[in-house]
Parts: structure tokens; C-alpha cells; sequence
């Protein structure tokens, strides 16, 4: 197997390997690479030069899967990375997929009836992937399978009148497409799902709560708390109720109240397995204490 280190020139690597062009897309690097090494080019982006290798070389390898490497990295970044794939997948690849299919269809024989039912077993596809990735997480293989059986069944069955070039074109992207989904389910399943059960205990069981806790992070400039406010947050990812933090600071219950209303207002985050991620992540609480 070949390996890429941060000595690598990374504009050599994709000239080689076009797959990686929407790889590296998702940390924000884009054409136009110059002679840069990926050290180099994850130093100017402010990227983690050790994940971004980590991500590129499992998509070179297919026997590469580094699970317990990437597990040691900071959840946020696998979360986030997750987010960037999840949006390529929809906005990318399975917009591609659509485009490519349609002008099959319309450019074959409109009596063809088998054009109809491959269309028919995209739209299960499509709604299949889509509503998956909403509830955060692409479980098990059926979109995969369905994808997988898109395929099969052009190559195998397909027959009548149709543009062969547009078909090839359709098969074409079906495979990089599903060599994507592949190494994104491994990823999801044997990283960020250890990841999030080694947090189980405290609540944080939800993929779709932890990614969007994470992506609230991101995105909201996050306004600093004030020290009661920090006393507050601390003492609710606890598990403590709202009367029972007011007792413990000896402020009233609408105080109480009015700290939490403040508190999602700053962070962004309205759920407990939210606010337990973030005090977790910045050091507030530890896992420990909440098993507790």
C-alpha cells in the first residue's frame, strides 16, 4: 500500500488520483495547488494535518482503516468533517447522479418501460439516503444496497433503446458514488459511533443532537458566558434540575430560568445532550462526572 506523508505534493497525488478532488473539498482546499507539500497546505488552512492524512490515505487503501488512529482524534473534528461529507453527498454527488440519469432518460427511447423503473428505484434511493442523513446518521447498508442494485441492474438487465453514452456516464458516477458512501459509513460506524457510546452514559445517545450541537459550535460566533452563567451550565449538564441548581447557588428559580435563556441564546444550543457536549468538549465537566 501506498501512504501519503505531509511530505507529499499533494497537487501530484490528485493528478493521480481524481477521487480525492471532492476529498479535499470538504476540508476547504481547492484547485490550484502549486508545488505545495500537505504539510505546507494544511498549515496555511489551519487544517489537522495528521486527520486530513488519515481521511486521504483510507480513500487510497482500500484495506486502510486506521479506526482506533482516528478514534484518538477530537470528536468535533470527526463531527465536522461528517458534516462536510453529508453535505457533499446530497449537493454533490447525488445531485450529479440525478443530472447524469435524467439526460439518460430523455435522451433514450421515451417507450423504453425499464428507463421508468430505474428511475423509480432512484427515487427510493434518493428519499432512502436523504432521510437517513437527517436523523444523523446513514444506518445499516440500505441506501447502499439500493445504489448498489441501481447499478447491478443497468449493467445486467437494461435493454430496448437507450444512449449508451449517457448510460455510461450514469454508471460511471453510480461508482464513485458508492466507493464515497462506502468509506463514509466506515467512518460513521466505526468511529463517530464509538465515540458518541463512549458518552451513552450521559445522555448523549443521539447522533443527530451531537451533530447539531457541534454544527452550533461552528457557526455562531460564540458570545462569552458570565461566571454564573458558567455555574449554571455546569451544574444542569450535571443532570441537576432547575430548582435544584437554584438551591445549590442560592438564587431563585426565575434567576435559574433567566440563566438558561441567556445560555442558549450565547451558545446556540437548546438540548441538555447539547449542552453536555459542549461542557464536555471545552473542559467544563468531564465524562466521569456524569457517569456519576
Amino acid at each position: 500500500m501506498f501512504f501519503l506523508d505531509a511530505s507529499s505534493i499533494l497537487s501530484e497525488v490528485i493528478e493521480e488520483n481524481h477521487q480525492l478532488i471532492p476529498v479535499i473539498n470538504r476540508f476547504g482546499i481547492k484547485l490550484g495547488l502549486g508545488d505545495q507539500t500537505i504539510g505546507e497546505i494544511c498549515l496555511s488552512a489551519k487544517i489537522n494535518s495528521d486527520f486530513f492524512l488519515v481521511i486521504l490515505n483510507t480513500f487510497l487503501n482500500e484495506e486502510y482503516f486506521p479506526e482506533k488512529k482516528l478514534q484518538k482524534f477530537d470528536i468535533e473534528l470527526v463531527v465536522n468533517y461528517i458534516k462536510q461529507t453529508d453535505a457533499y453527498l446530497i449537493h454533490g454527488q447525488l445531485y450529479n447522479l440525478e443530472k447524469h440519469l435524467k439526460a439518460f432518460i430523455s435522451m433514450s427511447d421515451p417507450n423504453n418501460s425499464q428507463l421508468k423503473l430505474i428511475n423509480r428505484l432512484f427515487d427510493e434511493f434518493k428519499g432512502e439516503l436523504i432521510g437517513q442523513i437527517e436523523q444523523g446518521m446513514v444506518k445499516g447498508n440500505a441506501s447502499l444496497a439500493l445504489l448498489t442494485d441501481l447499478k447491478s441492474i443497468i449493467i445486467k438487465h437494461i435493454s430496448g433503446n437507450f444512449n449508451e453514452n449517457m448510460c455510461y456516464a450514469v454508471i460511471f458516477t453510480i461508482d464513485s458514488f458508492q466507493k464515497d458512501l462506502e468509506k463514509h459509513n466506515r467512518i460513521r460506524e466505526k468511529v463517530l459511533r464509538p465515540m458518541i457510546e463512549d458518552l451513552s452514559e450521559s445522555g448523549l445517545e443521539d447522533f443527530q443532537e451531537l451533530i447539531a450541537a457541534s454544527h452550533a459550535l461552528k457557526e455562531n460566533k460564540t458570545q462569552a458566558l458570565s461566571q454564573r452563567e458558567l455555574d449554571v451550565l455546569r451544574l444542569v449538564a450535571l443532570g441537576f434540575l432547575n430548582k435544584e441548581v437554584a438551591d445549590k447557588l442560592n438564587i431563585s428559580l426565575n434567576t435559574v430560568l433567566s440563566h438558561r435563556k441567556n445560555i442558549t441564546a450565547k451558545l446556540g444550543i437548546k438540548t441538555v445532550s447539547g449542552l453536555i457536549f459542549y461542557c464536555i468538549t471545552r473542559g467544563y465537566i468531564s465524562a466521569d462526572e456524569i457517569e456519576l
